[in-house]
């Protein structure tokens, strides 16, 4: 899983909601964690606000040899 900030036209990517949130201040980008936590985000059901756009989505790698 992979969590995806869209802010100011730019793109992050974290590896879980606590990562992005220790990253960014709740001012920044205008939500706390724990009302994100509570939350059901997903690709297709992306949280927006007036700073930012916070989606889930499914890293895909290559196998393990």
């Amino acid at each position: 899983m992979v969590v995806h900030l869209e802010i100011d036209g730019h793109h992050y990517y974290y590896g879980n909601l606590k990562a992005l949130t220790d990253h960014w201040s709740k001012d920044a980008i205008g939500v706390s964690y724990s009302y994100l936590k509570n939350l059901n985000i997903s690709e297709d059901k992306p949280y927006r606000n007036d700073s930012c756009c916070i989606r889930r989505g499914i890293i895909v790698t290559s196998k393990k040899s």
